[in-house]
This record gives C-alpha cells, structure tokens and sequence, in this order.
C-alpha cells in the first residue's frame, strides 16, 4: 500500500481509470456481440445499427488509447465485412 499522500492518489485514480477503461471495452464487446447476433439473423437493418453503435464505442475507446489505434480500425473493419457480407446475399 502507497504510503505518500501523491501515492495515494495515484492509486485511487488508477482504480477509478481502470474501471472506466473496463467498462468501455465491455461496452464494445456487447455492441459487437449484437452486430453478430443481427448478422447471424440476417437482418441487415438491425446489424448497421448496432454497427454504428460499436464503430461509434470503438472510435472512442481509441481516442482515449484503451484501445490502439491499428486494433480499433481491425475491429471495425472486420465487423463491416461481415456485414457487406449479408448485403450481397
């Protein structure tokens, strides 16, 4: 345990980061999770939108560096193959 009162402070602040980080990345897997739902139901309409919401997430997270740069753009590019994908089918 940090004994300094900036050690301290560090370590609340590092708890309070790691939580927020977490909870972003939660955010863009269920975001993902969704699409694939949608994609697998063949419902183009409803997997854009959740497309849009987890590209949305995504931009953020990597604006923010909890996620690289080059990891945000192979989520988003990945996922919006599969859903080209369902379009031409």
């Amino acid at each position: 345990m940090p004994v300094k009162k900036s050690a301290k402070k560090a370590l609340r602040q590092n708890i309070k980061r790691a939580a927020q980080n977490k909870e972003k990345k939660l955010k863009i897997k269920y975001f993902i999770k969704q699409s694939l739902k949608a994609i697998e139901a063949k419902d183009k309409a409803k997997a854009l939108d959740w497309y849009k919401k987890a590209q949305k997430a995504i931009d953020k997270a990597a604006k923010t560096n909890v996620l690289k740069k080059n990891t945000a753009a192979r989520k988003k590019s990945r996922l919006m193959a599969k859903v080209n994908v369902l379009g031409k089918k």
